[in-house]
């Protein structure tokens, strides 16, 4: 492949890019967000108890932690266009394959693979963004984060129906469908300059030498931003629908509920790329989310059925909004799209490392004391701590290297 990083896209190669984006953000998490309001067919069909299946979550999200970590040598050896669409046919190869590996083993390797796409895309997908479009890759972010949240609440709102139709294991199955689309849309997409990497070898550095990102502590100090922030994402995904299921409500309520607060989710990402232009200093808009946040984990402690409708609703918009204010906030640390794309796979990967905990911590609960509001309360000191870290990312900081 022949970059030419100098060409300008034309305005429809431009669209065509951005569509592509979207479709592919909306693809990475259905194999997970399905699984919660069916899991109780799940666990009757399969004889999984909670910790178990947590795993179905855990699972992908920490794949998606480790191939993020080693996405910088397999970025040099496949290249983003390759990478992005070796991701895609991941997740729907791992997803048809649910039609008929539908036993517990089946379903646990098929939840690994799908974490190694969800890897491959997340960590070279924002290195696009950022090179073709930089001048606006905030707000292209945020539309990116707005498409994974919006396949999420797609996914959550139509597992019930779906499975009474075609059934739980072919519920999963259905979203190798759009991944497979997605995979073909960026195979056309990807042609143009913007969307390739630039041959980094003709370039001389002008800046300092590179360092190491675990020498560097802001580094280490956004994992942490990001692997909690994802936990309060994770854990909610995984376990609101039986959390639900196990006070009385139906199967489809929890899944509407779960598609509700996913869908606050997608609000709260269209208004952060609406509006994050106006506000460089990153604090204020992380902190007003993590509050809403905060809020939405007490109605769950105090009050989770009476007031299900705005609790679900006040979480999704925090959880929603601090997502691709982690993302945005780890990208400004690095101006060049490469390097910040190594930034970005070196906090995903330790973040979403993290993030995996919270699913199979909540199972294990769910296990031995039958109930998860100890979990909604543990998440809120995360939420806090969350807080505190970001206080110290004021505007004016020297780039990492």
């Amino acid at each position: 492949m022949t970059a030419r990083p100098d060409a300008a896209p034309t305005r429809g190669a431009s669209l065509l890019l951005l569509a592509v984006i979207v479709a592919l953000a909306l693809n990475l998490r259905p194999a997970m967000a399905a699984v919660g309001p069916l899991l109780d067919l799940i666990e009757g069909a399969t004889g999984m108890g909670s910790t178990a299946a947590s795993l179905l979550t855990t699972l992908p999200v920490l794949m998606i932690g480790l191939g993020a970590l080693s996405i910088r040598p397999l970025r040099r050896r496949l290249g983003e266009r390759r990478g992005v669409l070796l991701g895609a046919l991941l997740i729907g190869g791992a997803c048809l394959v649910r039609a008929v590996l539908s036993d517990t083993a089946g379903l646990i390797a098929s939840a690994a693979v799908v974490g190694v796409g969800v890897a491959l895309i997340q960590a070279l997908a924002p290195v696009v963004i950022k090179r073709a479009f930089p001048t606006r890759f905030g707000t292209v972010m945020a539309l990116y984060t707005t498409g994974i949240m919006g396949g999420a609440a797609i996914a959550a709102a139509t597992a019930a129906g779906l499975a009474e139709a075609v059934g739980w294991a072919g519920t999963l199955a259905l979203w190798s469908v759009p991944a497979f689309a997605a995979a073909i849309i960026w195979l056309a997409a990807s042609r143009d300059p913007a969307a390739e990497e630039p041959n980094r070898t003709a370039v001389v550095e002008a800046t300092d030498p590179e360092r190491p990102f675990w020498r560097q502590g802001r580094a280490w100090r956004l994992i942490l931003i990001m692997g909690l922030g994802t936990s309060a994402y994770t854990l909610v995904l995984a376990w609101l629908p039986p959390f639900y299921i196990d006070l009385g409500q139906p199967r489809a309520t929890a899944g509407y509920l779960l598609s509700g607060m996913t869908g606050a989710e997608v609000m709260a990402g269209l208004l952060v790329s609406m509006t994050i232009g106006r506000f460089p200093d990153r604090r204020g808009p992380i902190l007003t989310a993590l509050v809403l946040a905060l809020i939405g984990l007490a109605g769950l402690v105090v009050a989770p059925v009476s007031l299900a409708a705005p609790v679900v609703l006040v979480l999704g918009l925090g959880i929603g909004a601090v997502f691709p204010l982690s993302l945005i906030l780890a990208m400004d640390q690095i101006d060049d799209p490469a390097r910040s794309g190594d930034l970005l796979a070196f906090v995903q990967g330790g973040g979403y490392i993290i993030a995996s905990l919270s699913p199979l911590g909540a199972g294990l609960l769910r296990d031995h004391m039958a109930d998860l509001t100890q979990a909604w309360v543990l998440m809120g000191g995360g939420v806090i701590l969350l807080g505190v870290m970001t206080l110290g990312f004021r505007p004016g900081l020297p780039k990492l290297r």
